[in-house]
């Protein structure tokens, strides 16, 4: 699948910096996100959409499991 970022248990800013290094290293392809709380969920979605990405999301009981590609 490319890179997975793991942001479960962390409060945002965290994962949103995370998956900023994660997409800023890579021109497409795919990024795996895992996070466990709706503001993470929701702040990762609008950093990635702003940045050109898509995003399609999964709820995996309290988790979210988040798609992005190029």
């Amino acid at each position: 699948m490319g890179i997975t970022v793991d942001a479960r248990g962390l409060l945002c800013p965290e994962p949103v910096l995370m998956v900023k290094r994660a997409i800023e290293s890579k021109t497409g392809g795919a990024v795996r996100v895992l996070v466990d709380n709706s503001a993470a969920r929701e702040n990762v979605t609008r950093l990635a959409k702003n940045s050109g990405w898509s995003v399609s999301a999964d709820a995996d009981g309290m988790e979210f499991i988040l798609t992005l590609s190029r």
